[in-house]
C-alpha cells in the first residue's frame, strides 16, 4: 500500500494542445494553503428578467397590480417574444366583453396609481399561463362592489372547447375591498395554454390584485426551483442587486404583499411587483439553508435608509424598523450579518453614479450609519481593479487610479471586504477546434487569477493599509454570452461552460488567501445555473459543476507547483483530514489518467470515489422539461494499479480516504 498526498496548483500556462495519457503528480504534505472559505460557493439573485418572478417566485400572473393601464389594444410583449419568457411592456390583461366596460380609475385605487373599474357584463382575462394537467392551482381576487353587492365569475380555461374550463362564483359587498379565494384543477395543460378570466355577472366592481399560484407553492416559492436550489448548495445569497438596487426602496417590499406598490423596474425592463421583499428573501434563505447577504442602495439611496434597513433586519422590536418587522410577522431579529454597500458605483450605467471623490464620502457616511445600527455587520465595499472613473478628480484620472485603489485609499477603515466583478464572453470554437475550446475553458480561471494577483500588488503598495490585506468578495462572476432564450439575459450554458466554471473554482481555491467570498451570477434564468419554463425547472451544466464541488471537494488546499496544461488539477484535505479530494478538469477529447507520486507519509486505501460531469460534445446542455443530457455520475474507482481516470470533456472530483 502506497501513501498519497494531495496538491493544489496546476497552473494554466501557454499550451492548448490535445493531451492523451498520464499526468504524474508530485506532492509535498507540508504545503498547505489558506483554508478555502465556504463563502466561495455563494450565489447572486437580482430583480432582473425571470430570476425572481417566473423563476423563484410562484406567482403566475403578470402585472397583477395593474401598473400598466388595461386598454383596448392588447399587445403586452415588446421584446424576446420567441423565448420562454417574453418581456412585458404593456398590460398583459385583455378586456372581455364591451371595451367601454373596463376603465382605469385613480379614486380609491387598491394599490398603485389606479385600479380597473369593471361594469357588469364585462371582464378581463390573462392568457399564456402554464398549466399541468391534474395539478391544483389556487388563488384569490380582491374587489369591492360599487353601489351594491357584485357577483363575479372566476374561470380557469385550458382549451377551446366549452368543457375545457372550471369556474367559481364569488360575491363582493359594496363599500370595502374584500378577498375571496378559488381553487381549480385543469384536465389538460401546456406551457402557454392557460387563461384566467374574471367576469362581472352582476353589479360593477373596483378590482384589486388577483393572484394565481400552483397549490403546492412553498410560502409563495416554486417547489421545483427550490428543490434544485437545495441541491445546488449555495452557502450565501446576495440580493436584491446588482444594478437594480441603486433605484430600489426597500420599504416598498415590506408589509401586506397585496398593498405593496408596483414600480417600473429601475434598472431593467418590466414591472417590479414588490411581492418578493426582505421578509420573503429571509424566508427563501431559511428554506434552502443559506446565509443572507443584502446590498443597500448607495445610488439614489441615502445613509438613513441603509441604516434603517439594517435596523429592520437586526434590531429589537423597540426600534422603529424593528417594530415594523414585528408587525410584519417576525418579532425575532433576522440577524443579517453580511451586507454590500452599493453596487458598481464606479460605472456610468449605475443609477446615482457620481465622481469618486464624492462617492467615497457617501460610502463612509453610509457605513457609519449602518455600523451605528449594528456594529457587528460585515460590510463589502464596491471596487473594480480595472475601471478608472473618468468623472473623478482630474489629477486622479491623470494618475490612472482605479476604483479599487481609490476606495482602498479613502475608505479602507470603512470596509471589511472589497467587491470585484467579472464576466467573460464565449470564444468561437467548432466541434473539432480543441485549441479554441481549451481557451474558452481558461477564461474564468484567468480572470480570477488576474484579480487576485492585481490586488496583492496593489494592496502591498498602499502605505495607508500598513500591511493589512482586505479580502476580496468576487460577488459577480460568470460567463455571459449567447442569445437569450429564457427571458431577459436568459442565455443557456453548455458543457464547455461547465468545464470553465470548474476551472474557475480551481483558481478560487488557489487564491484562498485573498478571495474570501464569491457569488456565481446569477442563479435562476438570468445568466443562471438553473433554468425554468412556466411549468418545469432544470439544472444547467454550470449548476451541476457547482453542486458537485460544493458537496464533495475539500477545504484545506494542498499546493503543487506543476503545470498540467491543458488539463487542470487541484487538491485539498477534507476539513477533518479524513480524506484527500482531487479536482480535475479535462477539456480534451482523450481520457486522462492521474498517477500520484508523493513526499511524506499519508496512508490511503486502494478504493476511492469519483464524481464526474462530462459528455461527448462540448455543446451538449440541459433544458427544462426534457430528459437530462448532462448529469453528475458517481462511481467507485481503484487507485492502484489503474490510477484515477478522467474521461474526455469532463471534470471530476475524487475523494480518497486516509487510513
Amino acid at each position: 500500500m502506497k501513501p498519497i498526498l494531495g496538491f493544489l496548483l496546476g497552473a494554466w500556462l501557454a499550451g492548448s494542445h490535445a493531451y492523451a495519457g498520464t499526468l504524474s503528480v508530485t506532492v509535498d504534505a507540508g504545503k498547505t494553503g489558506a483554508p478555502i472559505s465556504p463563502y466561495i460557493y455563494g450565489q447572486f439573485i437580482e430583480h432582473l428578467g425571470r430570476c425572481i418572478y417566473g423563476g423563484i417566485w410562484a406567482e403566475m400572473l403578470e402585472d397583477r397590480k395593474f401598473y400598466f393601464p388595461i386598454t383596448a389594444r392588447y399587445a403586452p410583449y415588446r421584446s424576446l417574444q420567441n423565448t420562454a419568457y417574453p418581456v412585458v411592456g404593456a398590460s398583459p390583461w385583455q378586456i372581455v366583453g364591451e371595451t367601454a366596460g373596463v376603465t382605469m380609475v385613480k379614486e380609491d385605487a387598491f394599490v398603485g396609481d389606479h385600479s380597473p373599474r369593471i361594469a357588469g357584463g364585462s371582464g378581463v382575462r390573462q392568457r399564456d399561463l402554464g398549466l399541468v394537467a391534474g395539478k391544483a392551482y389556487e388563488g384569490y381576487v380582491w374587489a369591492k362592489g360599487l353601489e351594491r353587492r357584485a357577483e363575479v365569475e372566476v374561470a380557469l380555461v385550458w382549451g377551446p372547447a366549452p368543457t375545457d374550463r372550471a369556474s367559481q362564483r364569488l360575491s363582493f359587498p359594496s363599500g370595502r375591498f374584500t378577498k375571496e379565494s378559488f381553487r381549480f384543477t385543469p384536465a389538460a395543460g401546456g406551457e402557454t395554454q392557460g387563461t384566467l378570466e374574471i367576469r362581472v355577472l352582476k353589479g360593477d366592481i373596483l378590482l384589486g390584485p388577483p393572484s394565481l399560484m400552483p397549490a403546492d407553492h412553498v410560502r409563495g416559492m416554486r417547489p421545483d426551483t427550490l428543490a434544485l436550489l437545495k441541491q445546488l448548495g449555495g452557502t450565501v445569497y446576495r440580493w436584491p442587486g446588482g444594478n437594480f438596487v441603486s433605484g430600489y426602496d426597500w420599504r416598498d417590499g415590506i408589509g401586506d404583499r397585496d398593498r405593496r406598490p408596483p414600480r417600473k423596474n429601475p434598472a431593467w425592463t418590466g414591472v417590479e411587483h414588490n411581492d418578493f421583499g426582505t421578509d420573503e428573501f429571509i424566508a427563501f434563505c431559511r428554506e434552502i439553508q443559506t446565509e443572507p447577504m443584502i446590498a443597500v442602495n448607495t445610488g439614489f439611496g441615502d445613509a438613513y435608509s441603509a441604516a434603517q434597513w439594517v435596523e429592520y433586519c437586526n434590531s429589537a422590536t423597540s426600534s422603529v424598523a424593528g417594530g415594523w418587522r414585528a408587525r410584519n410577522g417576525s418579532r425575532k431579529p433576522y440577524g443579517v450579518k453580511y451586507w454590500c454597500v452599493g453596487n458598481e458605483m464606479f460605472g456610468p450605467w449605475q443609477l446615482g453614479f457620481m465622481q469618486m471623490q464624492h462617492y467615497t464620502l457617501k460610502n463612509n457616511q453610509v457605513v457609519d450609519a449602518m455600523r451605528k445600527a449594528d456594529p457587528s455587520v460585515v460590510l463589502t465595499a464596491v471596487g473594480d481593479l480595472e475601471t478608472i472613473n473618468k468623472n473623478h478628480d482630474p489629477d486622479q484620472v491623470k494618475s490612472g487610479k482605479t476604483c479599487s485603489r481609490i476606495m482602498l485609499e479613502e475608505c479602507a477603515d470603512h470596509m471589511d471586504l472589497l467587491s470585484e466583478h467579472f464576466y467573460q464572453g464565449r470564444l468561437p470554437w467548432t466541434q473539432g477546434g480543441a485549441r479554441d475550446l481549451q481557451a474558452h475553458v481558461r477564461l474564468l480561471a484567468d480572470s480570477v487569477r488576474k484579480k487576485a494577483e492585481g490586488h496583492r500588488v496593489l494592496q502591498a503598495s498602499l502605505p495607508n493599509l500598513k500591511g493589512r490585506i482586505i479580502p476580496i468578495a468576487m460577488d459577480e462572476w460568470n460567463y455571459w454570452h449567447r442569445e437569450y432564450v429564457y427571458g431577459e439575459l436568459g442565455c443557456s450554458y453548455d458543457l464547455a461552460d461547465g468545464l470553465g466554471v470548474a476551472a474557475g473554482l480551481h483558481e478560487f481555491f488557489r487564491q484562498s488567501d485573498i478571495i474570501h467570498m464569491a457569488h456565481y451570477a446569477q442563479t435562476v434564468n438570468v445568466i443562471g445555473a438553473i433554468k425554468t419554463t412556466r411549468t418545469a425547472a432544470e439544472m444547467e451544466t454550470t449548476g451541476l459543476v457547482l453542486q458537485m464541488y460544493r458537496a464533495h471537494y475539500g477545504e484545506i488546499p494542498l499546493v503543487l507547483d506543476q503545470d498540467f496544461a491543458p488539463c487542470d488539477v487541484v487538491a485539498a484535505f477534507t476539513k477533518d483530514r479524513s480524506a484527500i479530494t482531487l479536482g480535475v478538469v479535462n477539456p480534451t477529447r482523450d481520457e486522462v489518467t492521474i498517477t500520484p507520486a508523493f513526499l511524506g507519509a499519508v496512508r490511503v486505501g486502494a478504493q476511492a470515489k469519483r464524481w464526474w460531469v462530462g459528455g461527448r460534445d462540448p455543446a451538449e446542455h440541459n433544458a427544462p422539461g426534457r430528459a437530462r443530457v448532462i448529469d453528475i455520475q458517481e462511481s467507485a474507482v481503484s487507485l492502484f494499479p489503474e490510477g484515477l481516470r478522467v474521461p474526455p470533456l469532463g471534470c471530476a472530483v475524487f475523494r480518497i480516504p486516509i487510513q
